[in-house]
C-alpha cells in the first residue's frame, strides 16, 4: 500500500539565472532502532540547497507504509514541518531538484515512490541519462504508462521489468544499459539502497553516525548532523543497508571514469570533500592557476560573489596583488523573478550586486568569476565596477570556455547561446566592456587539479563526451 502526500509551494524558477543550473542532491539515513527521519532528513538537505531550488521532498516507510512529501520550492518551505515532525522511522531518502532533463513542476519532483512486482520502492535520482530518449521509447513501446518526463522515472520502469531474483540481480539487469550519470538513493522494502554510475559522475558519500547510516551527495550534508567519519562510494558501486549491515557489489564496470569537473569548479559547497579532494582547496589552486600565466598587475583582485570568491583569492595570493570585496551581495534577493526585458534583468543583478566604490575607485581591478556562460550577468558587473570609478576592469574566469552542452545533469545552455562559440576573448571583451578577458586553458585545469583526463569529464569545454550522446537527449 501506498500513500503520498502533496503540498504546493511557491515555484522557484526564474527567466533571469545567466550562469550554470544546479542539477540535484540526494540525503538518505538508515537506523535499525529508528530516527526522526523527517527532521534527519531537512537538515542533510537544507545543507545541500545550492544543488537545486526549484523543489524537494522526502520519502520513508511508515508502519508497513511507504510514504511521501513532496514541494515545490527551497527546503526552507518546509521547515515548520519537517522539523516538527516527530515521526520515527527505520530508513528514508530526500532529494532536491534543479530541473536539467523533463522539466519542473510538482510531477517530477522527487523522491518518486511507486508500489510494483517487485515491492515498496522510492528512489532519488542526481545526474541525466544521456540514452534517456531510447529508454522511454523502448519502454512507451513495451506498453509502459509514464506519470512523469523525468528519466528518473524509467529507471523504476526497467527495475519493474526485470525479470531477476534479488535486488542485487535486479539492479545488474535493470542498469544495464543505461548510460550517463546516475547516483541514486532507493528505498527498497525497508533497505536503503545506494547506487554511484560506473563512470561517476557525480558524487555519493556514505557515514555512519551513531547506529545510523547516512548516504548524501556532498559531506557537507553528512557533517550537518555533526562530526563523522565517510567515505566516498566508487564508480559502479551498489551499497545496500538493512538489518544485516551494510554490504555492497558492483555494476559492470565502465572503460573509463568521468567524474564531472564543475563538481570542483563550481557546484559543491566549498567546506564539502568531492572525489577525494577538499573543494576549499581545489578552488584556490584554480585561481593560483590562472595567474601563473597572467602578466597583468592589477592594483586589487575582486571576486564575483560567492562563485568566485575562493579563486579570486587564491589568484590574489599568487599574484602578489591585494584582495578585497570590491562587490556586495544582496542575499535576500530570490530567483523567482520573471523580467523579459533587458532593462529589468539589468535592475535584477543591480538589485543582488553592489559595487564598493572606496573599493575600486581609481584603481585596476581583475574581477574573478567561475565561469562564463552568456555573457549578459558580466557585462553589467563590469558597468557597476566602472560607475563606482574603477579605472580598468579585467575579467577572469576559473575554468576554461564553455562551449559545449551538458548531457549528464548540469543544465548549460546550447551552442548558439554560450558566448565563448560566438566570439573570442577580445570579442567578449568588447562585448562585457571589460579591458581584457581570460579563461583558465584545459591543460592548466587539469593540473591544478590533478584531474587526468581518463578520470574527468571536460565535454563541456571540449566537446569530448565520455559516453555517446543520441539525438534527441
Amino acid at each position: 500500500m501506498l500513500q503520498t502526500s502533496v503540498k504546493p509551494q511557491s515555484s522557484a524558477g526564474s527567466a533571469t539565472h545567466d550562469g550554470l543550473g544546479h542539477y540535484c542532491g540526494l540525503a538518505a539515513a538508515f537506523a535499525p532502532d529508528g530516527l526522526d527521519i523527517a527532521r534527519t532528513l531537512f537538515y542533510m538537505l537544507f545543507a545541500q540547497q545550492h544543488r537545486g531550488q526549484e523543489s524537494c521532498g522526502i520519502a520513508w516507510e511508515e508502519g508497513g507504509l511507504l510514504r511521501s512529501d513532496r514541494r515545490l520550492g527551497m527546503v526552507a518551505n518546509a521547515a515548520s514541518d519537517w522539523q516538527a515532525d516527530a515521526t520515527r522511522s527505520r530508513v528514508g531518502i530526500g532529494h532536491v531538484r534543479y530541473a536539467t532533463h523533463g522539466g519542473g513542476g510538482l510531477a517530477n519532483a522527487q523522491p518518486l515512490a511507486v508500489d510494483c512486482n517487485k515491492g515498496r520502492i522510492a528512489l532519488a535520482h542526481n545526474g541525466n541519462l544521456s540514452n534517456g530518449v531510447a529508454l522511454r521509447a523502448e519502454l512507451f513501446d513495451g506498453g509502459s504508462i509514464f506519470q512523469t518526463t523525468s528519466d528518473s522515472e524509467l529507471i523504476l520502469h526497467r527495475i519493474s521489468r526485470s525479470t531477476a531474483v534479488g535486488i542485487e540481480a535486479i539492479l545488474r539487469d535493470a542498469l544495464s544499459g543505461v548510460e550517463g550519470a546516475y547516483s541514486l538513493c532507493l528505498i527498497w522494502n525497508g533497505a536503503l539502497v545506494a547506487v554511484r554510475d560506473p563512470m561517476g559522475f557525480r558524487p555519493l558519500h556514505l557515514a555512519r553516525h551513531g547506529d545510523a547510516w547516512l548516504v548524501a551527495s556532498e559531506t557537507c550534508a553528512l557533517h550537518a548532523l555533526g562530526p563523522m567519519d565517510w567515505r566516498e562510494a566508487e564508480p559502479g558501486e551498489c551499497i545496500v543497508v538493512d538489518d544485516d549491515g551494510v554490504r555492497s557489489f558492483f555494476l559492470e564496470p565502465a572503460p573509463r571514469r568521468s567524474r564531472c569537473i564543475f563538481e570542483s569548479i563550481y557546484f559543491a559547497r566549498p567546506d564539502s570533500y568531492v572525489f577525494g579532494r577538499s573543494v576549499h582547496g581545489a578552488r584556490m589552486a584554480l585561481g593560483a592557476a590562472m595567474a601563473l600565466d597572467d602578466e597583468l598587475r592589477p592594483d586589487v583582485v575582486v571576486p564575483v560573489p560567492d562563485s568566485g570568491t575562493l579563486a579570486a583569492l587564491g589568484y590574489a595570493q599568487a599574484s602578489g596583488a591585494p584582495f578585497a570585496f570590491g562587490l556586495t551581495r544582496n542575499h535576500y534577493v530570490g530567483r523567482s523573478f520573471i523580467l523579459p526585458s533587458k532593462g529589468e534583468r539589468d535592475l535584477a543583478v543591480r538589485m543582488k550586486l553592489h559595487a564598493v566604490r572606496e573599493v575600486v575607485s581609481g584603481k585596476k581591478v581583475v574581477i574573478v568569476d567561475d565561469s562564463l556562460v552568456r555573457g549578459t550577468t558580466s557585462g553589467i558587473i563590469v558597468r557597476l565596477l566602472r560607475e563606482a570609478g574603477a579605472s580598468e576592469v579585467h575579467l577572469r574566469l576559473s575554468s576554461p570556455e564553455l562551449k559545449w552542452p551538458c548531457y549528464y545533469g548540469i543544465d548549460i545552455p546550447t551552442r548558439e547561446e554560450l558566448i565563448s562559440n560566438r566570439l573570442d576573448p577580445a570579442g567578449i571583451a568588447a562585448y562585457t566592456g571589460a579591458d581584457s578577458v581570460r579563461f583558465l586553458g584545459v591543460a592548466r585545469l587539469r593540473a591544478a587539479l590533478d584531474a587526468p583526463e581518463s578520470e574527468y569529464c571536460c565535454a563541456c569545454f571540449d566537446g569530448h563526451y565520455p559516453c555517446p550522446v543520441y539525438q534527441g537527449s
